[in-house]
């Protein structure tokens, strides 16, 4: 049992004793009160195994802002090979005291896995501590198979192995982590494409791309227990909000109204992650046209996430946007405000068009870079960018 179901439990049990649940909603005799939390929580039974009667809609309005621990669980060569330290308890407690409430932990498998795709069990031990962690901070936790090498290429000659590999990572994957309560959730791929190809992907691609979000779907549920009932995030074509909206299919899923979308968010992309351009104003607030770019602006932003609730959201299907952010560019002055007006904005349309703004950080602090915190002591590098984000999803 992690600290959020017990909060749970213990939630609703002093709720009922205090005037027959009135302190759920108000009207609760003198001096009593319920603890914080309790009026989300109180009215949802928790069932001995910890998986609350939610649909993915409920969950996902729980969730609040997340933030990625990137760069670390899926770096190619082991944890640390991209620089980043090994990942601490005292970096997950700082990323929930700053007020996130999710994290996105991109796991690599095909690296710890033999031969015949066999996970090592120190690598699921490993993943699982990091998980731990993430619980113990009363974190919501998104676990995935990332990159991982770019094995999962959508295309005909490559489905079958691509298929059965995918089967059997999260067979393994769920099977370990099947009696986990439901603030573990699973998402399938990561940036599903072709590699070097980013135009509009073409009917096998979409075939292929589509399938593999329902294999994964079908290999969690065929491992029971918690996971007959678990959240589950599928993605768009290359998490391309254009492609998703146009292109993706919902799995079939024996589980009713327990899947999430995913997109991830990146526009202009001279603005937030072009490393050589000299674009570094946006939006409202810029004052040099030769400094922002011609489009990406806050109308688009909007539109682009009414066409994910449209398309989604108000069919019962929430949205994780499991990546946003702008690189820092130092280099010129001033423009840190407009990194955070973008991050306000993008992590403000979200939320209030449905979608769970996830930042992405990748743990370096630089100029070109994207890191929050330091990741050896927690401490928060960036403050009012993070509070910008954590409050523009309240």
């Amino acid at each position: 049992m992690n600290r959020r179901s017990f909060t749970t439990r213990l939630c609703c049990s002093l709720a009922l004793s205090l005037s027959a649940l009135s302190a759920c909603g108000g009207g609760a005799s003198a001096g009593a009160s319920a603890p914080a939390g309790c009026a989300l929580d109180c009215a949802v039974p928790v069932t001995s195994n910890g998986m609350r009667d939610l649909s993915s809609l409920q969950l996902s309005r729980l969730m609040g802002a997340g933030w990625n621990l990137g760069n670390s669980l899926e770096a190619t060569g082991g944890e640390t090979a991209w620089g980043n330290p090994l990942v601490t308890q005292k970096m997950l407690d700082a990323a929930r005291a700053a007020g996130f409430k999710t994290v996105r932990i991109p796991v690599a498998w095909k690296q710890y896995a033999d031969a015949d795709d066999n996970i090592s069990a120190a690598w699921m031990a490993r993943v699982s501590e990091v998980v731990n962690y993430a619980h113990n901070a009363d974190l919501y936790v998104i676990i995935n198979v990332h990159w991982d090498g770019g094995w999962l290429q959508p295309t005909y000659a490559r489905q079958s192995g691509a298929n059965a590999r995918l089967a059997k990572f999260w067979t393994q994957i769920a099977n370990y982590f099947k009696a986990a309560d439901d603030t573990l959730l699973f998402a399938g791929t990561n940036e599903v494409m072709v590699d070097g190809d980013y135009g509009t992907p073409s009917a096998e691609y979409l075939a292929v791309q589509n399938g593999f979000n329902q294999v994964f779907v079908n290999a969690v549920r065929a491992t029971g227990g918690n996971n007959a009932l678990r959240h589950l995030v599928v993605q768009g074509f290359n998490t391309n909000i254009d492609h998703t909206v146009n292109f993706a299919t919902v799995p079939l899923d024996t589980a009713v109204r327990r899947l999430m979308m995913e997109v991830h968010y990146y526009d202009p992309y001279n603005f937030t992650i072009n490393e050589n351009s000299t674009v570094w104003q946006w939006g409202a607030n810029a004052t040099d046209p030769k400094a922002t770019d011609s489009w990406g602006n806050e109308a688009f932003v909007d539109a682009q996430f009414q066409k994910m609730k449209n398309r989604f959201v108000d069919q019962g299907v929430p949205v994780i946007l499991g990546e946003f952010g702008v690189i820092a560019r130092p280099q010129f002055a001033g423009s840190e405000r407009f990194r955070i007006d973008w991050n306000r904005y993008v992590a403000r349309a979200a939320t209030t068009h449905g979608a769970v703004p996830v930042y992405w950080d990748n743990g370096v602090t630089g100029a070109n870079s994207m890191g929050l915190f330091n990741r050896s002591t927690g401490a928060q590098v960036y403050p009012a960018l993070i509070s910008a984000i954590v409050g523009a999803a309240q």
